[in-house]
Parts: structure tokens; sequence; C-alpha cells
């Protein structure tokens, strides 16, 4: 299962993945159901798992990828956020995960902790991403974050990062990719796109940030296009307006909030279409595809048929 999502992703097929944000109580039963009942599990190469997004409480990450994984017999990208953990557990979760073949994990600092819904919760944060990247790297090479050898081996692990689709200086995002690349990520999924452009650029730009990479491991990491399809003027204007590194181009707003004027109804299907747009000239262009939709599991079936 792991070995065929590594050789798919290194293919020119496509690749997409869908993320899941697991829920606000203890069974994550009720999105298992809803994926059946979609298919969604047959035309994705896997799924991803959100780790406490925003800082809200939600069923750990970790033991949710399990049971989404048995599931579907997918592999399933684990969200791993330094915010809530330090370096002794995050090597212990990657370490029991691995027991269980949940190994693609996704290296993110985390959302701050001051966004929680949690009274006075504090945040860990040894240090970035980078620092699990660190750990994954080790222990791919059979020792712990010690360099004492482990035993037995982990099985190989297949550390993912992200990035900014947008900045005033895309130089920037640049120079963060080769950081993570040199930490070892193989695959470094970005923020959703809403422009070909945009989309060009990033390719581009990852190119380069493989040939700068002091890391081998780099020549074979590939890039993978966020896409969050925007079917209401609300979230298309917040997402330009308040989400840093991402850019919502001002056609796209101006038809939004036009089709806003004309009723829920006319705002969700000029949303949809839109959105199936960008979604399949990407799939065209550069196909690895991650779809982030909050759990609209309708709306990405109907993206991808």
């Amino acid at each position: 299962m792991f070995g065929k999502f590594c050789k798919r992703l290194q293919s020119d097929r496509p690749f997409i993945t869908v993320e899941i944000t697991p829920p606000h109580g203890a069974s994550i039963d009720k999105i298992i159901e809803d994926i059946k009942r979609l298919e969604l599990d047959k035309k994705v190469v896997g799924f991803s798992v959100t780790d406490n997004p925003l800082s809200k409480l939600k069923m750990d990450a970790t033991l949710s990828a399990i049971k989404i994984q048995e599931s579907f017999k997918k592999t399933v990208i684990t969200t791993m956020s330094m915010r809530d953990k330090n370096k002794l557990s995050l090597q212990s979760t990657l370490l029991g995960a691995n027991d269980f073949n949940i190994r693609a994990i996704l290296a993110l600092t985390g959302d701050p902790a001051k966004l929680s819904d949690q009274p006075e919760v504090k945040g860990v944060l040894e240090r970035d991403s980078t620092l699990l990247l660190s750990i994954i790297y080790r222990l791919n090479n059979g020792l712990d974050y010690n360099n004492s050898p482990l035993n037995p081996k982990p099985k190989p692990i297949y550390p993912f990062a992200v990035s900014n689709a947008y900045a005033k200086n895309m130089k920037n995002i640049k120079k963060k990719i080769v950081k993570k690349l040199n930490y070892g990520a193989r695959g470094i999924i970005t923020q959703p796109v809403y422009d070909l452009d945009n989309a060009k650029e990033l390719i581009e730009i990852f190119e380069s940030a493989k040939e700068e990479s002091i890391r081998d491991t780099a020549k074979d990491a590939q890039l993978i296009l966020g896409q969050f399809p925007v079917v209401r003027a609300k979230t298309a204007n917040f997402i330009s307006d308040r989400v840093p590194g991402i850019t919502v181009p001002k056609n796209i707003i101006d038809e939004m909030n036009l089709a806003q004027m004309d009723g829920e109804e006319r705002e969700q299907e000029v949303g949809f279409n839109i959105s199936k747009e960008i979604f399949d000239n990407i799939i065209k262009l550069h196909p690895k595809v991650h779809l982030m939709t909050h759990n609209r599991f309708d709306l990405c079936s109907k993206l991808i048929t």
C-alpha cells in the first residue's frame, strides 16, 4: 500500500489526495461512512488528516489516520504539529505510527495556541517544522534524535512539508522550499492555488529549489498543488483578504460577488463552475493535487468526476 502510494507520486499519472479534519468528538465513523457513500475513496490515491487545525480540539490525527487507512486500504498522510509535542513525544508517536504502517507524515509548525477554543492552552513549539523533518531523517537512518540505534529500525517514512502559494517576493517561497528540502522533505504541498500562472510559477520555483538543495533526496521530491474550492463569495473574500500566502484573482472575487447578489443557489453554482475549471486546468498542467474542503466530500467527488 505505502509502496504503491510512493510510486504513484513519482509517476506522471494523476495523484489526488483529499484532506480530512477529524471530528470534535470521539468517533470518526460518520466521516468514513460519508466517504464510502460517495465512493470518494475510489477516485483518490489517498487522504490526509489534519492535526487540531487553528488549535481547535479535534480527535487525534494519528489515531484517526490509523482507522481511515485500515478502512480504505489507502495511504493516509498524517499531519504532526510542532505546537503540541516536544521531540520526545514526536519520536514516540512516529515509532508507534510506523508499526501501524502510518508512514507518510506532513510536518507543520502549527497554528498559534492563542487561537485555541480550550482555556489557557500553551504551545510546546521546541522549534519549527524542520525539527520534525530532522527527526524523520534520523529515523530513516535507524537512529533516534540522540543518534542512538533503534531496534528494530523503523520502516521508511515519507516526509511532506507545506509552502505558501503566493508572496510579494516569490524568492522567499523558494528559500523556504530549499530549506525544507535540505531537511529531507520529499513532498511539498502548497497552499491553495487559484491562478494557472501562479501554478506555473510555483512549479518553476520548485524545480529550481530542487537544483539548489544539498540533499540527494531532493532530486525525487515532488510538488503537490493545493486546491480549496470556493463556492461562497464570503469565503473567497476572506481568503483573499485575511489568509497569508494565498491570492484569489480579482476577476474571481468580482464574479463571486455578483453571483451572490442573485441568491445562494446561483452563488454556489458559479463558485463550483469556477472551482471545477481551476481544478481541471491544474490537473492538466500538473497532475498532483491536494484537495481541502473542510470535509465537503460531496464537493470533492463532483470536482474529480
